[in-house]
């Protein structure tokens, strides 16, 4: 079936309003052409009768012509004497004429090659021009397989992850200068750049490159992701493989291999960025830069520190300088202070010198205030304590009013004034010394009292301390009850302890005193139970808890672990159903009675209970 294309007219031949309504359900829109399609629309304008089967022709025939590619003459001869058995170690490129683009070389470059190569190799054209065939089906073989290789995408990116022309080398960091460092580097990561995902790859630059494009340029490389795989390299086909599991071993060995080169080629990328990095001089500039700024860094810290220790050396020594004047001028001021009470004192002594020198002096004119002889040896005593004991006020108006008289009644009169003042203040003092004293003495003698300890107090103090040991519940409250019971005083708790105090701090006379005093009881016990009938050396005397169950019908001291695995035994032994249990179970238990063993075991189920609570509370 044929197909014809009608012609349409050009819009200039008609108007707008009559191609709407030619063309009725269409959209004006506005294109603008470009590239050959501009031409064309040019063409179309120029010549409206123009087909559009013909431009497709004409622009078919310009596509096919556009590109045309030379071959390189030195691969001519590679052709010729290829093994195709061994199709893998032969240079595909070279094979069919592209050795100078290799990888750069376009689908239509390898395209328009194979043409060339087929025209030039094929048998029946080497037949045709005269050229020996014996090899013509290998060589052409070998043409073919390059183009499988090259034409197909896939195939051609595995061969170009392996490509024999490429230089894996790695620049020896020991014979790269710093003059050399750009030029001997800047290929290698040129040519290794054909392997980046990336299709923009930063280039190394050179000494006038900003550092932060140094560094996104060793970011890059340092994270390089490459597209770069090995499959070309198996050694074994898959499709080679007999069955399923066969072909599945031959894949799994072959992702071995594979993932083994990326490795090394992961290695290779990372030991050639490394050694760059290392040896870049913009690099060492900036770390040497660095390492100048952290040491200034560094230093001006010390010179910080230095003079802050400094400044506060300057005001540690002006504060002890501060402290150091204030402490003189505090010093001169008590020394000053001390001169001056000294000084008054000493005035003050002169003065009183001279008062009493004055009183004597005025008692003597006075003929010492009387006439008898007894009487004077008196007034003189008299007057030599007024002169001791008045202070120099009193010595002052004493002197003054017995100056001022002239008769000697009148002056008699004034110094029994004063004497009898004197006499009065001192007897108060003296009396309130006495009731000081008599306090001081009644409190000492009822101090004493209490203190009062017989050897019958002593020795129950001695047993009851052994009896109720530390860790028992009111302890020297319970002490203090059985030494009041089997002593002759009365004493409360503080009483007790401090008495045990005073007596673990004895002197070893005294302890053997107090030990004396017991063993004279004890062996009057004896004696005693001796004497009674059925009495002696084999009877058997009661211990103290036994005493204790007897006197009051319980054991107050704390149960020990023993007791309490015999409590715990008897209670399994006698269950609730067993007659008298109670004194079944206080039977097993020494020194403990019925009583005993009936609040033992409401204490252990009272802290079953309380146990119980606060688990179920936390």
């Amino acid at each position: 079936m044929t197909l014809s294309l009608i012609n349409i007219p050009s819009a200039d031949d008609y108007s707008a309003r009559e191609i709407r309504e030619w063309a009725p359900g269409t959209t004006e829109v506005v294109v603008e052409p470009v590239g050959k399609w501009f031409e064309t629309y040019n063409n179309r304008r120029a010549k409206s009768s123009l087909s559009f089967a013909s431009v497709k022709s004409t622009t078919s025939e310009e596509e096919d012509n556009e590109e045309d590619i030379e071959l390189c003459p030195e691969d001519d001869d590679y052709v010729f004497n290829r093994d195709p058995a061994e199709w893998k170690k032969q240079d595909h490129y070279k094979i069919l004429g592209l050795s100078r683009l290799r990888y750069k070389a376009t689908d239509k470059h390898i395209k328009l090659a194979y043409k060339k190569k087929v025209l030039q190799h094929h048998p029946d054209k080497r037949k045709a021009r005269g050229i020996p065939t014996e090899k013509a089906d290998a060589d052409f073989s070998c043409i073919t397989k390059a183009y499988e290789i090259l034409g197909n995408p896939i195939k051609r990116r595995s061969y170009d992850s392996v490509d024999p022309a490429f230089d894996d080398s790695v620049p020896n960091s020991k014979t790269v200068t710093k003059e050399t460092f750009y030029e001997t580097y800047s290929p290698v990561f040129e040519r290794n750049a054909r392997w980046s995902i990336r299709k923009k790859v930063p280039l190394i630059g050179d000494d006038s490159t900003p550092y932060e494009d140094v560094c996104e340029f060793y970011n890059f490389w340092f994270e390089f992701n490459s597209w770069r795989e090995f499959s070309y390299l198996d050694e074994e086909d898959v499709d080679k493989g007999e069955n399923r599991d066969e072909r599945r071993w031959i894949e799994k060995q072959n992702k071995s291999a594979r993932k083994e080169k990326r490795k090394e080629e992961m290695m290779r990328i990372r030991s050639l960025v490394e050694s760059a990095y290392n040896l870049d001089p913009r690099v060492l500039k900036q770390k040497e830069e660095e390492k100048q700024k952290k040491l200034a860094i560094k230093q001006a810290r010390k010179e910080e520190v230095r003079k802050r220790i400094e400044e506060e050396n300057r005001k540690k020594r002006e504060e002890e300088e501060r402290l150091a004047k204030i402490k003189e001028e505090e010093e001169k001021k008590v020394k000053a202070e001390e001169d001056r009470l000294k000084k008054e004192r000493e005035a003050i002594r002169n003065k009183t010198k001279k008062e009493r020198k004055a009183l004597r002096n005025m008692a003597k004119n006075f003929d010492y205030f009387t006439t008898e002889e007894s009487q004077r040896v008196h007034n003189m005593a008299e007057v030599d304590k007024l002169a001791e004991l008045l202070e120099l006020t009193k010595l002052q108006e004493l002197n003054t009013a017995l100056s001022s008289k002239k008769e000697k009644d009148l002056a008699a009169a004034e110094f029994f004034k004063f004497s009898k003042e004197l006499n009065a203040r001192l007897d108060e003092e003296k009396r309130k010394q006495i009731e000081d004293s008599q306090k001081s003495a009644d409190y000492s003698s009822e101090s004493k009292s209490n203190r009062n300890w017989s050897p019958e107090d002593c020795t129950a103090l001695v047993k009851a301390v052994n009896l109720f040991p530390a860790g028992t519940n009111k302890r020297w409250e319970v002490v203090a009850q059985y030494v009041n019971e089997h002593g002759k005083g009365k004493f409360n708790a503080k009483e007790v302890l401090a008495k045990a105090k005073s007596m673990q701090k004895l002197d070893p006379n005294q302890k053997k005193e107090v030990n004396a005093r017991a063993y004279e009881n004890f062996d009057k016990t004896v004696k005693d139970v001796n004497s009674k009938p059925g009495g002696g050396i084999s009877q058997r005397y009661e211990t103290v808890a036994e005493q204790q169950i007897a006197e009051r019908g319980t054991n107050p001291s704390p149960w020990s672990a023993s007791e309490q695995k015999l409590l715990e035994h008897a209670l399994k032994t006698y269950p609730a159903s067993t007659p008298n249990r109670w004194d079944a179970i206080a039977s097993t238990i020494p020194n403990r009675s019925k009583k005993d063993c009936i609040q033992r075991c409401k204490e252990l189920a009272e802290m079953v209970r309380a146990k119980k609570a606060a688990t179920s509370k936390s």
